[in-house]
């Protein structure tokens, strides 16, 4: 198994299900190659460097994941047919360095910083001035 990135470009003008229904259908082909997707960053809608088949804009995703060797020209196969998306790239991970970044970037978007709710500490002072105020 090795590590890749995978980027996608996807049309602007589709709209949120679309998207989702084409990044479901990506993520399904993945994983059906012996794909583990262990990351994936929707950086959004990017102004593009040059125009590709008349757009000018492009929904980023990029997908972080292990797979064997054979599964990445099925994949691209796929990814090309789709006319949803109008740009990718492939990037294989090979010797250490490069899988220290790999593991790096998976550990950052997979971590979930925890939301606390919590109420408003009310200053000591202001505390006591609401106390006297009520008795």
């Amino acid at each position: 198994m090795r590590h890749y990135e995978l980027l996608v470009v996807a049309k602007p003008t589709l709209n949120e299900e679309e998207l989702q229904a084409k990044l479901s259908f990506l993520s399904d082909i993945l994983e059906k190659n012996g794909a583990v997707i262990a990351a994936k960053n929707h950086i959004g809608s990017r102004k593009l460097a040059y125009q590709i088949n008349k757009f000018e804009r492009g929904i980023y995703v990029v997908y972080y994941f292990t797979a064997p060797t054979a599964a990445i020209a099925e994949v691209e196969r796929i990814i090309r047919i789709t006319e949803e998306f109008i740009r990718f790239m492939t990037v294989k991970f090979e010797n250490q360095k490069e899988i220290r970044h790999w593991n790096k970037q998976v550990d950052k978007l997979t971590k979930k910083t925890p939301v606390v709710e919590q109420e408003p500490e009310i200053p000591a002072a202001l505390a006591e001035t609401e106390e006297t105020e009520e008795a």
